[in-house]
């Protein structure tokens, strides 16, 4: 059968546009002569919806805009993720996740979500109630197995197994033609090609086609990167859709293959592509259209400019940079440079009258003791002053331009360079911004080739280096990735080799500055264990291993 595929970028409660867009994929996919349309996990409603269901007339406001649906559909069947009540009166939480089957103007089939996440990013089980059982629908003489993202979760594909069910086992023990999943997954760094693997699977295992339809677009933190696929029984990715964009796509589930669709997987790309994506949709779907930085010549800003002039358009990006007695004319020039190549405005404002007006200010406080990280501080503080003055008097999110290495271990000034309303790159380690800055300048000059090549430095005392406070950057991201994102112990990753000092005191920062990020603007998730949404660690605590 040809099953259309609708990849689309909803948001979160808006029930009238997602109605609007599901429509309009639905009608795109009948006229490339789709018997079936499939849409993502929760596309009625947005993921992840949160505590937006408890207040009182979010479902039944979503449940209206089902009907609305189900009115404008015809003989070819929608299925459309919303959000339900669970059974008034009845022990359990108050809502199911579900697909809905719509057919010649009713709702035919409500399928329920089985396998509830609640791990990492995902909080399922605080809001729904799993599906009691798992039942195939009956068309036009074939039996299509319905699922919900995680309910083709296997254990080989999960950290540990979490279930003692499985939905596409219980499915496939009752015959099945065609398995259909509706999915919402995040993005995170060789996410797409895991799903392939897995799907791929899935498909060898129950020897039917399986189409899976996933999501796309930014909401709050996460970024789903869509890559929908149809797999053939003999396990062959028969057709890989795009990532990162939205799109439709009509696919015969009879048709074999024997290789596998390409998929393109460079790995700075899908983190430049998902940047630029979350940040888009994050700007956009707060009701903002433009956005201004703070432009240091190094490299971090250079590539949050570029990701922003990328995702907004030029025009919409606003460059300050700020220099201190401490810049060095070429940090300055660099960003200007930069701004050239990005087509963006860039202003020079000098932060040396209002440093030195502040050590005025204070010294009389300050008798007799010397300048240390304090008066560092105050010039990150005079630019998150100058800069936020800017996002008020124009109207520009402030975007803020630390990376994960950094925040990681509090190399950033609170109310100073952490002022803003997206911090676009936290979750990019030093050593992944640089990768990604050489392939953005595969083709031409985009990040000047001098700001990629000289030693990174805040310029905030003379001479200064990164490298005079931090370990040199691949040892800290590779003792962060161990610590942070696989949680090992200090021990464990002092026996792979790595100084013990060295390994202490990057443990020991990690832990002293949780308090630092969780006063941090939202960043974009891209890694597997992002600080905020992934990450939940208490603030007052004296664990240490």
């Amino acid at each position: 059968m040809k099953v259309g595929i609708a990849q689309i970028n909803p948001v979160v409660g808006d029930f009238p546009g997602n109605a609007k867009r599901i429509l309009g994929a639905y009608r795109e996919c009948l006229e490339e002569g789709a018997e079936l349309v499939v849409t993502p996990e929760m596309s009625l409603v947005g993921y992840p919806p949160r505590d937006l269901v408890f207040k009182s007339q979010f479902v039944p406001k979503c449940l209206q805009a089902l009907d609305y649906l189900a009115g404008e559909i015809r003989e070819v069947p929608l299925l459309v993720g919303f959000v339900d009540h669970h059974h008034p009166g009845k022990p359990g939480k108050p809502f199911r996740n579900g697909a809905a089957w719509l057919e010649n103007g009713e709702i035919r089939h409500k399928i329920w979500k089985t396998l509830l996440p609640t791990y990492d990013v995902f909080d399922e089980r605080r809001y729904f109630e799993p599906g009691e059982s798992c039942e195939p629908v009956e068309w036009n003489g074939l039996r299509i197995g319905v699922t919900i993202c995680e309910d083709i979760w296997t254990e080989d594909y999960l950290q540990r197994p979490f279930y003692d069910r499985d939905p596409v086992k219980e499915l496939s023990a009752k015959g099945i033609d065609l398995l259909v999943n509706l999915s919402a997954s995040p993005f995170h760094l060789g996410k797409p090609l895991l799903r392939r693997a897995m799907i791929g699977g899935i498909a060898r295992a129950t020897k039917v086609p399986v189409v899976y339809c996933n999501t796309v677009g930014g909401n709050d933190q996460l970024v789903f990167d869509g890559h929908s696929l149809l797999a053939c029984p003999q396990g062959r990715i028969v057709v890989q859709m795009p990532g990162f964009e939205t799109g439709c796509r009509v696919v015969d589930t009879d048709v074999h293959s024997e290789d596998d669709a390409p998929l393109a997987d460079d790995e700075a790309a899908h983190l430049y592509q998902a940047l630029v994506l979350g940040l888009r949709d994050y700007v956009t779907k707060c009701g903002f259209s433009s956005v201004c930085l703070g432009l240091s010549g190094g490299i971090d800003s250079a590539l949050t400019a570029a990701i922003a002039a990328d995702a907004l358009g030029p025009d919409n990006v606003r460059g300050l940079t700020m220099p201190s007695p401490y810049s060095s004319r070429g940090s300055v020039d660099d960003s200007f440079a930069l701004a050239k190549h990005l087509g963006i405005r860039c202003d020079e404002v000098s932060i040396s009258a209002a440093f030195e007006a502040v050590k005025q200010t204070m010294a009389p406080i300050f008798a007799g003791k010397p300048e240390d990280v304090t008066e560092e501080n105050m010039q990150a503080r005079i630019r998150g002053l100058l800069l936020m003055a800017l996002s008020n008097k124009d109207n520009h999110l402030l975007l803020t331009t630390g990376n994960k290495s950094e925040l990681s271990v509090g190399y950033c000034t609170i109310y100073g360079d952490m002022c803003g309303g997206l911090a676009a790159i936290s979750d990019l380690p030093k050593t992944r911004v640089y990768q990604v800055c050489r392939w953005l300048n595969r083709e031409r000059e985009v990040i000047p080739w001098n700001t990629i090549e000289k030693p990174p430095s805040a310029e905030l005392r003379p001479d200064q280096k990164d490298q005079d406070t931090l370990p040199p950057y691949d040892i800290l991201d590779a003792i962060l990735e161990l610590y942070v994102e696989h949680h090992h112990s200090t021990d464990e990753i002092i026996s792979r080799g790595y100084d013990e000092n060295t390994v202490r005191w990057i443990q020991r920062r990690v832990d002293l500055n949780e308090w630092k990020r969780q006063q941090a603007a939202p960043g974009i998730r891209v890694t597997t264990k992002a600080f905020g949404v992934g990450r939940r660690m208490p603030i007052v605590q004296r664990f240490v291993g």
